[in-house]
């Protein structure tokens, strides 16, 4: 079981390390072009499973997704969500609403407080019996689209609105909950949207029906839902409103067109005819009627009319100017004036006319009043006719909270504030345009284009984002001309700056004819040294400046065989460098001394033999200079005194100069003597005749004569030898008495006088140990009696005799016999 567990063990462990392994490879080896191509792969592979339930619908086709393709891809596009109230990016994590009219994405806590606002400034201006009676609305950002105060976000849903708080999901599209929307299409058509949650507005709806034309002339034929209306591109074929011709276009919706033909056509008093289009047959020329009335005396005033005149305006009753008389009178004859005052409301409001009635407009109001200007700060006395505006200023502020009215004389009901706006924008790029008002000016409703650098590539950023939203990654090869010698230059996508550096091969044709082989170097960075000095240590060292310009291809490395000069080897070499070479190492021809060869490094050798093979030394050869390192004969210490030669060396004839064996004398022998001498001879040769100095082991100095090797050890000399007590000695040969043959034992009276020189120290060592006593009793008596107070005098010491011994009484007269005894016997 526990082999079993250990081997399991170590498998998990080695797959764990080459996962590890592989995936740090994988982190070390991909390029930042790579990880674009998986992001995109990866976001591929996202949108064509929210698209799947959809184009299973439609056989594959995806031509009406291209704009919620749009809103997908800013959702996964780094900096393209912008929330247009805080101008900025609208993150992965962060809690959104988007607007039903514009499907604008902004962040749940701005539209918020911009609701909050908005419903603040809209209810504000009420009083507090008008607050709360009416449901006033608050506007979206971007379209102005209106929401009711119930419809103020406080959660934070997916885009169907199914899910709170969707779950961040890196195989979903942003902000999506993954389910299917089944949001009802716009305009609804009973079918619901198939694409999983998404931003942006729902697709139009893919679901086959079978419908009818416009004309209804055609067979039904399935078509899709959102395509389901259709023309059949026959003629319309209905009676236009003419009433004589029929509408000749190609089947249509809605109503037909006016007729387009024109006709001649009567006014309505017929005395005119003209051509006009026949969708407008009613027209009235310019002329009066001129017809008599019934009452045969005056003519119809009225412009081209039909249908009878009617009765005479000046016939039946008829009022006076003030309307107080009323007249039965012939038309030929005027109402006359009543003779009462017109008492008519003049224009002022106030009075009555006072003159008799009149024809004709009543004059102006002349009576004198006392006046209240418009403000009502001032009165005055004058006609009543005359308005009365003061000079004052009205302090008021308007609606906008920022500016006084400045209207002379305001009622104070103070207009609305006719200035521009003016601030600056979120964006930081526009000025308000809207007249001056309260609260947060809207966002900015441009936007911008931020393109690639070649233009083809271009995505819609809303103003003021442009600054920090990154150019499109454009899929489009670069443009730009080369700047090399090359006719074109290396495929890679579109970007900003200069070319990446062209690495393609330079194949410039060198002047040995090769083609240069290392990668382009038209364009080469260089760094420039020494341009600046600084002024002292205080100054800090500026950038490293560089500047492109073009290195001359390098020297060329294409290999070629080449012979060294001394025949040694063939080697190849760049062709840059390719010519007689040294292979540096040494010559080694055979010198004309044949016993050294040449030292020189490899060099140019003039051949005087061809003969030869290439062994004997040439011209260009060292002359050996050496001595002769031919070996000596044994023993033989000297040089050759000939310089290097050939053949065999004379023999020696220099004098050693040698020390004897016992290394006292010096010796002066003849190097070929002592060399040809056996040993025995060698041993004469080198003694010196004289007694040996050395010592022997026990001391003494060898008797032989000057030798080699060891000294005998049988030595003669006579020592003297003591018993062990030393009192007896004897005189016998040094040999004998180191090899342990004789000896000299005690005799008897050796043996008496040490027993006596024994009971001599017992006896003394008795007597210390006594005296030691007697003191200390002597010293615990003088304590105690200092303890007793019996001292009588401070300076008086206690004295107490000490009895000798019998030892110390008489040790000097037995010592003394005893060491005189010794001394004879000596």
């Amino acid at each position: 079981t526990e082999l079993s567990s250990q081997r399991k063990f170590d498998e998990i462990k080695k797959a764990n390390q080459a996962a590890a392994k592989k995936l740090v490879e994988d982190q070390l080896s991909s390029s930042s072009e790579d990880d674009d191509e998986d992001a995109e792969g990866k976001q591929g592979k996202i949108l064509a499973k929210t698209f799947t339930i959809y184009t299973s619908q439609t056989d594959g086709d995806a031509s009406e997704l291209e704009r919620t393709r749009q809103y997908m891809n800013e959702a996964f596009q780094s900096g393209a969500m912008t929330c247009l109230i805080c101008i900025a990016s609208v993150k992965r994590n962060q809690a959104v609403w988007s607007c039903c009219g514009c499907f604008c994405i902004f962040h749940l806590p701005c539209i918020q407080k911009w609701a909050k606002d908005s419903l603040f400034l809209v209810s504000s201006p009420l009083t507090d019996d008008d607050f709360g009676k009416k449901d006033y609305p608050w506007p979206c950002p971007k379209c102005r689209f209106e929401y009711k105060r119930s419809e103020t976000p406080t959660r934070y849903y997916c885009y169907c609105g199914k899910v709170e708080d969707p779950a961040l999901d890196p195989w979903l599209v942003p902000h999506s909950c993954g389910q299917v929307c089944e949001r009802e299409f716009k305009p609804s058509c009973g079918h619901k949207c198939l694409l999983l949650c998404h931003p942006g507005p729902c697709p139009p709806c893919p679901k086959m029906v079978t419908t009818t034309c416009f004309c209804k002339k055609a067979k039904p034929v399935p078509r899709r839902c959102s395509a389901k209306e259709w023309s059949c591109r026959l003629p319309c074929g209905r009676t236009l409103p003419c009433g004589q011709h029929t509408c000749e276009n190609p089947c249509h919706s809605g109503n037909c067109k006016p007729c387009p033909r024109v006709s001649k056509q009567q006014c309505v008093c017929g005395r005119q005819t003209a051509e006009r289009l026949c969708a407008s047959p009613q027209w009235q020329c310019d002329q009066v009627c001129g017809r008599t009335l019934p009452c045969g005396n005056h003519t119809c005033e009225k412009v081209c009319h039909a249908g009878p005149c009617g009765d005479c305006p000046r016939s039946g009753k008829r009022s006076c100017p003030c309307e107080k008389s009323k007249f039965i009178l012939p038309c030929t004859e005027d109402v006359p004036t009543c003779g009462d005052s017109c008492d008519k409301v003049l224009e002022c409001g106030i009075h009555r006319c006072s003159q008799r009635c009149h024809r004709g407009p009543c004059e102006i109001c002349r009576q004198e009043v006392e006046k209240q200007c418009r403000c009502g700060k001032h009165t005055k006395r004058m006609p009543c006719h005359k308005p009365y505006l003061c000079e004052t200023k009205c302090t008021k502020i308007r609606d906008c909270q920022k500016h006084q009215c400045k209207r002379k004389c305001c009622s104070g009901n103070c207009p609305p504030c006719d200035q521009v706006c003016g601030r600056t924008l979120g964006c930081r790029n526009h000025k308000c345009p809207s007249g001056c008002h309260r609260g947060s000016c809207y966002p900015c409703p441009e936007t911008v284009d931020v393109k690639c650098n070649c233009g083809k590539t271009v995505i819609k950023v809303p103003c003021g984002r442009e600054r920090t939203t990154k150019p499109p990654k454009c899929k489009q090869l670069c443009s730009q001309p080369p700047t090399c010698h090359h006719p074109t230059q290396e495929k890679h996508y579109c970007h900003f700056g200069r070319c990446p550096p062209c690495r393609q091969s330079c194949q410039k044709t060198l002047t040995c004819g090769h083609l240069c082989p290392v990668s382009c170097h038209d364009e080469a960075l260089v760094k420039q040294t020494g341009l600046h000095q600084p002024a002292g240590p205080w100054e800090q060292p500026s950038e490293p400046a560089f500047i492109q310009t073009a290195l001359p291809c390098p020297p060329c490395e294409v290999p070629v065989s080449v012979e060294c000069l001394g025949q040694h080897e063939v080697s190849p070499l760049p062709c840059h460098s390719a010519g007689p070479y040294s292979c540096k190492r040494l010559c080694g021809r055979l010198l004309a001394c044949q016993n050294h060869t040449c030292m020189k490094e490899c060099h140019q050798v003039t051949e005087v033999n061809s003969n030869a093979g290439g062994k004997k030394a040439g011209l260009e050869c060292l002359q050996c200079e050496e001595e002769c390192t031919k070996p000596r004969p044994s023993g033989c210490p000297h040089r050759c005194v000939l310089p290097c030669h050939p053949g065999d060396c004379p023999s020696c004839l220099q004098m050693l100069k040698i020390k004897c064996h016992c290394k006292l004398s010096v010796l002066y022998i003849e190097c070929l003597k002592l060399n040809c001498a056996d040993i025995k001879e060698k041993d004469f040769l080198t003694s010196c005749k004289n007694q040996c100095p050395k010592e022997l082991p026990c001391g003494h100095r060898c008797k032989e004569i000057c030798h080699s090797g060891a000294c005998p050890l049988n030595c003669n000399q006579k020592v003297k030898l003591r018993c062990p007590c030393k009192r007896l000695k004897k005189e016998l040969q040094c040999s004998k008495i180191r090899e342990g043959q004789v000896s000299l034992e005690c005799d008897a009276l050796c043996k008496e006088m040490k027993r006596k020189a024994s009971e001599i120290k017992e006896a003394e060592a008795k007597a210390a140990i006594e005296e030691e006593k007697r003191r200390q009793q002597a010293e615990l008596e003088a304590f105690e009696n200092r303890l007793r107070g019996r001292r009588k005098n401070k300076k008086r010491k206690d004295e107490v005799e000490i009895e000798q011994s019998p030892w110390q009484k008489y040790k000097n007269l037995i010592m003394l016999p005893v060491f005189g005894v010794a001394v004879v016997m000596l």
